[in-house]
């Protein structure tokens, strides 16, 4: 995504060129799709999905395509994140 006061590029750490020198660069990042496709004009998806995660301290980066959308978490999260998502009755592939 680019704002007039920034760059952001999600993408596997693996395909960060080497030689190139970057402000920041934050890995250690687990992706969940959210099972889809979902119509544009729904609403509250995202918010109830990680009204629990924020319940739990648990922080995420949410990344949306015209009809997906995704949920990363930190590696260190993943497990409860998961734990989580069933316990508030969300069925986890």
């Amino acid at each position: 995504m680019k704002t007039r006061d920034e760059l952001s590029v999600v993408c596997e750490t693996s395909s960060i060129p080497t030689d190139e020198t970057y402000l920041k660069i934050e890995s250690g990042f687990r992706a969940i799709k959210v099972e889809g496709p979902l119509d544009f004009a729904l609403t509250g998806i995202l918010s109830k999905l990680i009204r629990p995660l924020a319940a739990h301290e648990i922080s995420i980066f949410a990344l949306s395509t015209y009809d997906t959308d995704y949920i990363l978490v930190k590696d260190v999260t993943l497990e409860r994140t998961v734990e989580l998502f069933r316990a508030d009755g969300h069925q986890i592939v």
